[in-house]
């Protein structure tokens, strides 16, 4: 049986290529929402919208003709792939968003082949179809083509495959299914909207299937919490209805992954309109709803309402490649600036995370012990500290490692590689390789793209092993003065390539605690780059700077000036420092190596050495990657 009047759909595309955006009109044009001078309104956390990306899948809900379109926005980067995993299984259909210009690329084929396996019935926009590099070229022609030769690739059926197709410039709020009616829309000789878009909604995306007389069933897809309701569940009621107060059960597993029933009463019930979410006085099957009344709600639990339904298939994703090791703030200046959490609230705060994003896993095997969160990447690694500061809370973090594992057959040692794609101006493509080639980068493909006033533009594409691509962000972007953009994509496990060098030079680290100065520092300009000015509080073991060379090197950097009856200008002048490397998060996660803490406050980032007594440990750095 089919639901008609309901249409469940999310938008895929790689980051930046305009989905928030494209949404932003969808709910002008209906509306859904009141016209507003703010712009991307479905990134409403204060990390999306300083960061400009989708961290986390949202919700919302807008009606066309009759029909009730509930809409996800999915984050565009490959680290929150997991976020995009478990919400896949609450649509129908996808819209496939690519770039007019850059086609498709990798974190589009990572969701695109989730998608597909969902059995999805897609339709593709090409968006900023009005960018200047695209007048009399045939790119838009060039990436249909290399979507279709995705689709084909990753196994579409037939059906899947003939997807209707519409030109879109999201920007400005407006589609059409003719490419030839571009120009004049562009030129202002014709004019347009999305409501092709909604057409094809409609036309396109199958109504939700459910299974008629059965009981009802839910899947958590995902979690919100509310001051006043608690723990809120979100998911498609795929069979059934429900109404407040009615009794249901929570068919979940336990810490140790016992399956468990758990009966509770529902104290609310609401659905999507527009951003808001409203109270219903029921939730049919075939529509996204939320339903509020138990505490422990995790996502892949199924609710029923029989104790003994069995229960529906966990959501399952990727495995994580990477890790990170959490430790409670133990530095001479911890508890100054924020809470100094211990073990127990900081592995607490870590479980709570894992629960409402199962891309996370934790491990600790001792409650007083350092914890390990494993995950997807540094990105993903560095918003969830980020927020974490946020709270107010002090903690230390390891240098992010990858996670090795043995051949079952064969014995043999292996490692996670990523196919990574690189586009960046042409002249600057044979010091990449090279950059690639050092981290055991195997070069698979080179494409020439469009010529633009900056200059001809390559794209680059790699196989890498994913602790190559550690702390190479800052390189490449200084490599290609800031004009190379890269993506990455979990491709396999594969054999170990060996070892080889994170980075060159060691580190500036005081000797004793105190407060920089001026003098002190402007005599250890010429040992390499310094991280901090004047008037900073530091202490032994505290990294303030880069080497010029290979090892690491103890400094005084609070000497002051000796006082003498001497006045000349040439000593008593005005200090100027040459210049100080700002280090923001992403950064230091960048630089710091495996004997090295990043400690983070609500007020600052701080790099030291595990061990912080300069008598105990060598400045001779082990540089090399094992």
């Amino acid at each position: 049986m089919t639901i008609l009047n309901i249409r469940n759909l999310c938008i895929i595309a790689h980051v930046d290529h305009g989905k928030t955006t494209l949404i932003d009109h969808l709910f002008r044009q209906t509306g859904s929402i009141r016209e507003s001078k703010e712009e991307r309104i479905m990134d409403s956390g204060t990390l999306e919208k300083e960061r400009g990306i989708t961290i986390q899948a949202k919700n919302a809900a807008m009606e066309y003709k009759g029909t009730k379109i509930n809409i996800i926005d999915t984050p565009g980067h490959a680290d929150f792939g997991g976020e995009v995993e478990r919400v896949l299984s609450m649509a129908d259909g996808s819209i496939l968003l690519v770039d007019a210009v850059e086609g498709p690329l990798p974190q589009t084929r990572f969701v695109m082949q989730k998608a597909i396996n969902h059995g999805h019935k897609f339709i593709l926009c090409i968006n900023k179809v009005d960018r200047p590099e695209l007048e009399g070229s045939s790119r838009i022609k060039e990436v249909i083509d290399k979507t279709f030769d995705l689709f084909i690739e990753l196994g579409a059926s037939d059906d899947q495959c003939e997807f209707p197709i519409v030109y879109a410039c999201a920007r400005k709020g407006w589609c059409t299914e003719r490419q030839e009616d571009i120009d004049g829309i562009l030129a202002g000789t014709q004019k347009a909207d999305l409501m092709p878009i909604f057409d094809l909604i409609i036309d396109t995306i199958p109504s939700p299937r459910i299974e008629e007389n059965t009981a009802f069933r839910m899947l958590i897809s995902n979690l919100f919490y509310s001051d006043y309701l608690g723990q809120i569940a979100v998911g498609r009621i795929l069979s059934g209805k429900i109404k407040p107060l009615e009794k249901i059960y929570r068919q979940g597993v336990d810490s140790k992954g016992n399956p468990i029933s758990q009966g509770f009463s529902v104290s609310k019930i609401l659905t999507f309109k527009g951003l808001e979410q409203i109270d219903v006085p029921q939730l049919d099957a075939g529509d996204i709803g939320l339903i509020a009344g138990c505490e422990d709600f995790q996502i892949g639990d199924t609710l029923t309402n029989d104790d003994t339904g069995t229960p529906l298939p966990r959501i399952s994703v990727e495995i994580p490649t990477m890790s990170m090791v959490f430790s409670i703030n133990n530095s001479p200046l911890a508890g100054k600036e924020g809470e100094a959490i211990q073990s127990r609230k900081l592995a607490e705060r870590l479980v709570r995370e894992c629960r409402k994003n199962v891309a996370f896993s934790f491990k600790q095997d001792d409650p007083n012990a350092e914890a390990r969160l494993l995950g997807r990447g540094e990105l993903q690694f560095g918003v969830l500290i980020d927020e974490m500061r946020r709270e107010g809370l002090e903690f230390m973090v390891g240098r992010p490692t990858v996670l090795l594992k043995k051949d079952e057959i064969t014995g043999e040692l292996q490692e996670p590689f990523e196919q990574v794609t690189m586009d960046l101006p042409q002249v600057f493509s044979g010091d990449v390789t090279e950059l690639m080639q050092s981290r055991k980068g195997v070069l698979q493909n080179f494409e020439t793209l469009m010529a633009t006033s900056e200059g001809q533009r390559v794209r680059l594409t790699f196989q890498i092993p994913t602790r190559g691509m550690l702390g190479i962000r800052s390189t490449f972007l200084t490599l290609t003065k800031g004009q190379g953009i890269y993506s990455s994509e979990f491709l396999r496990y594969d054999t170990y390539k060996g070892q080889f060098f994170h980075r060159q030079n060691g580190s500036i680290i005081a000797d004793r605690s105190g407060k920089t100065n001026a003098y002190a520092l402007s005599s250890l300009e010429d040992r390499g780059v310094l991280f901090y000015g004047p008037g900073v509080e530091i202490y032994e073991g505290m990294i303030i700077g880069e080497h010029s060379r290979e090892n690491d090197i103890n400094v005084y950097a609070n000497r002051e000036k000796k006082m003498t009856n001497v006045r000349t200008t040439s000593s008593d002048g005005l200090t100027i420092l040459a210049g100080i490397r700002k280090m923001t998060l992403e950064r230091c996660l960048e630089y710091i190596e495996d004997d090295e803490w990043l400690e983070i406050t609500p007020k600052n980032f701080r790099m030291r050495k595990k061990i912080l007594s300069s008598g105990q440990r060598s400045v001779i750095r082990n540089k090399i990657i094992e």
